[in-house]
C-alpha cells in the first residue's frame, strides 16, 4: 500500500510542480510516521524513502533502535523539550521544531559535548493559533540571528505547521508569510537558508505554490492513523 501511495503522491507533486514552474527535484519528502510500526516504515523504505519524521523522542529513539543499519535519516518534527535534547543529539538528522533561545541553547551545548554541528529548522507560528508552538513571525528574525550566532548549530531554514482548516486561503496566508521572512532573511544575511518546510497531507499543494522545498507527509502515504 505504501508504495502504490508512494507513486500517487509523487505523480501529484511533480504535476503541481510542472504546473507552476518548479522542478520536483527540488522538493524533499519527509514520510511522518508517528504511531506507525517499524513494519510500515519497512514498507516505505523498499519504496525508496530515506527521510521519517517523528513526533515523540522516545517513539523516535525506539524505532530507530528496531531499524538500526537500514540508512534511515530521522527527523524530529514535534515540540522538543529541552530535557530530551540529549537522547537524540548524536543521530538526528535534523530539528524541525526550534522555537526558543533556550532550546537553542541546550542543542548548541549538546552539540558540543558530542563534536558534531546540528541542522535545525527554526519552527514559525505563522497561522496565530494558541494551540501551536513557534516563535511569533515578528520575533523570528531575531530568533534565527542569535541561534547562528551559536557556533554548533547551523540553521538550515525555517518551518510552520499549516491551520487545520479546509479554508485554503487561510493555508495560503500562513505558507506566504513564512515565504515572506524566508526571502527577506536571505536577502539580509550572507548565509542563505535553503529549506521551507511546510505542508502536510492536507494543504501541502498549497505549500508547493508558496514555495516549500520540504514536505512532512503521514496520512497521504501510511494511511489514517489509528483513532486509539
Amino acid at each position: 500500500m505504501v508504495a502504490e501511495n508512494l507513486q500517487y503522491l509523487r505523480e501529484n507533486l511533480a504535476n503541481t510542480c510542472v504546473r507552476i514552474g518548479r522542478d520536483p527535484q527540488s522538493v524533499d519528502l519527509i514520510a511522518v510516521s508517528k504511531t506507525f510500526p517499524a513494519e510500515r516504515i519497512e514498507e516505505a523504505l523498499a519504496a525508496g524513502l530515506t527521510d521519517f519524521g517523528e513526533n515523540y523522542v522516545q517513539e523516535m529513539a525506539e524505532k530507530r533502535k528496531q531499524l538500526d543499519g537500514r540508512g534511515i535519516r530521522w527527523h524530529c518534527i514535534g515540540h522538543l523539550q529541552s530535557n530530551k535534547v540529549k537522547y537524540i543529539i548524536d543521530w538526528v538528522h535534523l530539528i524541525h521544531s526550534v522555537d526558543s533561545i533556550a532550546l537553542a541553547e541546550e542543542v548548541q551545548k549538546r552539540s558540543l559535548k558530542a563534536g558534531k554541528r546540528t541542522d535545525v529548522l527554526i519552527e514559525v507560528n505563522t497561522s496565530r493559533e494558541a494551540t501551536k508552538f513557534g516563535v511569533a513571525p515578528a520575533d523570528a528574525e531575531e530568533l534565527v540571528r542569535r541561534v547562528r550566532a551559536m557556533p554548533d548549530i547551523r540553521v538550515r531554514g525555517l518551518m510552520t505547521i499549516g491551520p487545520f482548516t479546509d479554508d485554503r486561503g487561510r493555508s495560503r496566508e500562513a505558507f506566504r508569510t513564512l515565504r515572506t521572512l524566508f526571502d527577506g532573511m536571505n536577502a539580509r544575511t550572507g548565509e542563505p537558508m535553503t529549506v521551507l518546510s511546510m505542508g502536510m497531507t492536507h494543504d501541502y499543494t498549497v505549500a508547493l505554490e508558496e514555495g516549500a522545498t520540504m514536505l512532512r507527509i503521514g496520512t497521504a502515504l501510511f494511511g489514517p492513523r489509528s483513532a486509539a
